[in-house]
């Protein structure tokens, strides 16, 4: 058993475009969170031999929990989702619009590790426009989770397009993936792409034009 786990790990598999979630994954607020947490810090530490009397030590138990549930994995909470507002496109503006080089931070899944890169989103309008930087909190929101590149790829056009009524989204994140560049094959050169292309962004010619637009240098 504890072989397939491992296997499927390593192969960075994901098997849902949801996050996996059990049912009674909000019974326990934030603060009972930390507290269960705290204690498992403690115990993992403890386990490897450390001294948690040192100064250095003794705070970390508690830090590393406040982080998991206050920050890198606080997207988990539907409660924390970003509102976004949308606006009636009164200029009729009806070419893409882009938004690149937007950060991403990240924890991947299967070794919780960090992964770090940028992400490119572009969409049609419709009728409705959305605010440029809740598109950086949509996808901050989706990052704050243990995470599949795929699978964060995917929600991210997903939301976009329930949130402006279009499918015409389109979404591709350039990343690296510290459980590669720091740990097994240790390869800090390489970096995973991957991308989400809804309605017309399909079109061989429309993703050729958001491919151009994304090479562009920005210039201030």
């Amino acid at each position: 058993m504890t072989e397939d786990y491992d296997s499927l790990g390593e192969n960075h598999i994901g098997t849902s475009i949801n996050t996996p979630m059990r049912a009674d994954a909000f019974k326990l607020s934030d603060k009972e969170k930390i507290e269960l947490i705290k204690k498992d810090i403690f115990h993992i530490m403890e386990t490897l031999g450390l001294d948690l009397k040192d100064d250095s030590l003794k705070g970390t138990p508690n830090r590393v929990a406040k982080m998991f549930v206050n920050e890198i994995f606080s997207g988990l909470n539907p409660n924390k989702k970003p509102l976004a507002s949308t606006f009636n496109n009164k200029y009729k503006y009806d070419e893409m619009l882009v938004e690149k080089n937007i950060t991403v931070y990240s924890t991947c899944e299967h070794h919780l590790l960090p992964i770090v890169g940028k992400a490119h989103i572009a969409y049609i309008s419709s009728g409705k426009v959305v605010g440029l930087s809740k598109m950086n909190r949509i996808v901050d929101y989706f990052a704050k989770r243990p995470q599949v590149q795929e699978r964060l790829t995917i929600q991210i056009v997903k939301e976009l397009q329930t949130i402006l009524n279009t499918e015409d989204v389109a979404c591709i994140i350039d990343a690296k993936h510290l459980c590669v560049n720091s740990r097994g094959i240790r390869d800090i050169e390489s970096s995973t792409v991957t991308s989400e292309f809804g309605g017309k962004f399909k079109e061989k010619e429309t993703r050729k034009e958001l491919l151009d637009y994304i090479k562009l240098e920005t210039r201030f």
